[in-house]
């Protein structure tokens, strides 16, 4: 079993962590836009206890669109709360276990149309969720992977849309890749208003497949992000990928600082 230290191997079998978990679900057709930020943008949001993770000296931001399916909470379904899909915008940090470094994300806004959703994780999590409506469609290819994936919502008068192409075939994420940095984190930070809060996130290794296009569109950058965010999302992605995503399980969070 996976003890609350340990990161995942995608080399090794893979196993749940032996407690129970707050909350299952299962996260899939992932869509991610990867933006190299300035680290200005980010630094003062990053969790207390931790600091920024870069990659080959570059901060990154990503915007993520997916499917949340078949969520229980403690094991308990709640009734028209089990199959949504959300859009979030993270990024990527660290903070040094007993075991060694602890590689996570912390969330800028988090998107969602179910107010009950915003309302326990912005409580449990000290996360950022706001609820808005939202839409996504989905075209079947093969494989899995789909020929082409949208996610929308609608804020005030304004609207904003991420989509995406993949390229074609679905492929296991490589030890160190760029894809890898992107996708495998297992812990998420937040500024709680008891302090900074931990909470492990556990799941298999995913597949991707490169964009052969994407983009990101939103009316209120500044008001749903921050006025900081404007200029950041406003180019292109440095990369985007499809991931295929698989169950996960989010543990309680605890204290750190």
């Amino acid at each position: 079993m996976i003890s609350a230290g340990e990161t995942i191997d995608a080399n090794r079998p893979f196993t749940w962590p032996a407690r129970r978990a707050l909350l299952t679900a299962e996260w899939r057709h992932l869509a991610m836009l990867n933006f190299a930020v300035d680290r200005s943008v980010m630094a003062p949001l990053v969790p207390a206890g931790t600091e920024l993770d870069d990659l080959n000296g570059e901060s990154y931001a990503s915007v993520i669109g997916f499917q949340f399916l078949r969520t229980t909470f403690y094991g308990v379904p709640i009734p028209l709360h089990r199959n949504f899909v959300e859009v979030n915008l993270r990024f990527y940090i660290r903070r040094r276990g007993p075991e060694g470094w602890r590689r996570g994300v912390a969330f800028v806004r988090e998107l969602a149309p179910k107010r009950a959703v915003a309302l326990v994780a912005n409580r449990l999590y000290g996360e950022r969720y706001l609820a808005v409506p939202m839409t996504h469609q989905l075209e079947p290819g093969s494989d899995g992977v789909p020929r082409q994936l949208t996610y929308g919502w609608r804020y005030r008068d304004g609207s904003g849309r991420i989509s995406l192409e993949p390229a074609g075939e679905a492929l296991p994420l490589a030890e160190g890749s760029h894809e890898h940095y992107i996708a495998e984190h297992y812990w998420g930070y937040s500024n709680h208003a008891r302090g900074a809060l931990e909470y492990q996130v556990a799941h298999p290794s995913w597949r991707y497949s490169p964009a052969r296009s994407a983009s990101f569109a939103c009316d209120h950058v500044a008001a749903i992000y921050g006025e900081a965010w404007r200029e950041a999302l406003s180019g292109e992605p440095r990369s985007a990928f499809w991931a295929d995503g698989s169950a996960v399980r989010v543990y309680a969070g605890r204290r750190v600082c």
